[in-house]
């Protein structure tokens, strides 16, 4: 299996399955002398693992990250950070009835055609679980890139939405309800929500925004590895996500040019932010702002018909412990995938001019 690195300069590379003893990665190309706050690191995987609150998959995990190399006295040394996090609350016997069958939506068929074989276990690689070890290297992404401020929240849920969520400016709330929704009427309704489909047996969908401030302009490399178009590889990586819009997105293909230009002011910075703070596939020094689109979880608590590996039409019946809804612990992966992406062009760009 290829595909497990991500980056050009700043490489992360994953490992480990949902319910194997371990997944982690290798994080390479992080300058040496650069602080490394364990504590930090352990706080964002904190806001990503199970059972955290009671809108999420009930699986118990302390997602503690142990690193084995590239760190010494609190800075790295230059070589390859090397870290593990340990599963310890595996019940593998919550899959034996999918064990010849495919789930529907889910990555069971395609893993099965594709490699002739799968981990059945909680879906193996293809778990949402590798995105702890996203998450560790995320975090040691932002501390390389400080004083840029990397924040995502959830704005939508269903069809609960925020209105013009890139104008929201208050942060504070985020990690003060399960959802991590700013708005506090929303984020009661959005919990109400999702409590209410978890109780049907069913599961809902949403939508993640991201902004990142204080981002220099210069960061991007046209013409293939435009800024956007690698944020939009890195969100579209993230388990389960459908969509990806920055700046205005859709919504400005409605729109006339003399309605969506973004005039500047004398100092270089734009009087709006359409172009969402990348033009020309380079960041401009505006606020970058995105939205990541997440469908429902595809394992259900209700009969399905499907097929098993002879081709028979079966029913199955979804067993074990699940998120129903995603977004709120995707957050955290979320802001992960934006610090490595900026980490990886901010290393990058030092070779864009003498």
């Amino acid at each position: 299996m290829s595909g497990n690195t991500f980056g050009k300069s700043f490489t992360l590379t994953t490992y480990g399955e949902s319910h194997g003893p371990a997944l982690g990665g290798v994080i390479d190309g992080c300058p040496a002398g650069v602080p490394i706050d364990i504590e930090t690191i352990q706080k964002d995987l904190d806001r990503r693992k199970p059972g955290q609150s009671a809108i999420v998959t009930q699986r118990k995990e302390p997602d503690t990250v142990q690193i084995y190399s590239g760190v010494f006295d609190g800075k790295s040394t230059g070589t390859p950070i090397g870290f593990v996090i340990h599963n310890t609350n595996q019940k593998s016997k919550d899959y034996t009835h999918i064990k010849d069958s495919y789930r529907p939506s889910h990555a069971d068929y395609v893993y099965d055609q594709k490699y002739g074989f799968r981990d059945y276990r909680g879906g193996g690689r293809s778990s949402a679980r590798e995105t702890a070890a996203r998450v560790v290297a995320g975090s040691i992404a932002k501390q390389i890139i400080a004083p840029v401020q990397i924040q995502a929240f959830v704005s939508a849920v269903g069809e609960l939405t925020l209105p013009h969520p890139e104008t929201i400016s208050d942060f504070s709330f985020i990690e003060e309800n399960p959802v991590r929704c700013p708005d506090v009427e929303m984020a009661e309704k959005m919990e109400a929500y999702i409590k209410q489909v978890r109780k049907d047996g069913d599961t809902v969908g949403g939508v993640i925004t991201c902004v990142a401030k204080n981002v220099p302009v210069g960061l991007g490399e046209p013409v293939f590895d435009k800024l956007h178009a690698v944020l939009g590889q890195a969100m579209l990586s993230i388990n389960a996500v459908k969509g990806f819009e920055y700046g205005s997105g859709f919504a400005g293909a409605a729109l006339r040019g003399s309605a969506h230009n973004d005039l500047y002011n004398e100092d270089g910075t734009t009087k709006t932010n359409n172009s969402g703070g990348v033009q020309g596939g380079i960041s401009n020094g505006m606020d970058i702002y995105f939205n990541v689109a997440f469908k429902p979880v595809a394992t259900i608590m209700q009969s399905q018909e499907t097929i098993d590996n002879k081709g028979e039409t079966v029913t199955m019946e979804g067993k074990g412990r699940h998120d129903p809804c995603v977004v709120p612990r995707a957050v955290p992966i979320v802001e992960a995938m934006t610090a490595l992406v900026l980490a990886d062009f901010t290393l990058r760009n030092k070779n864009a001019k003498l």
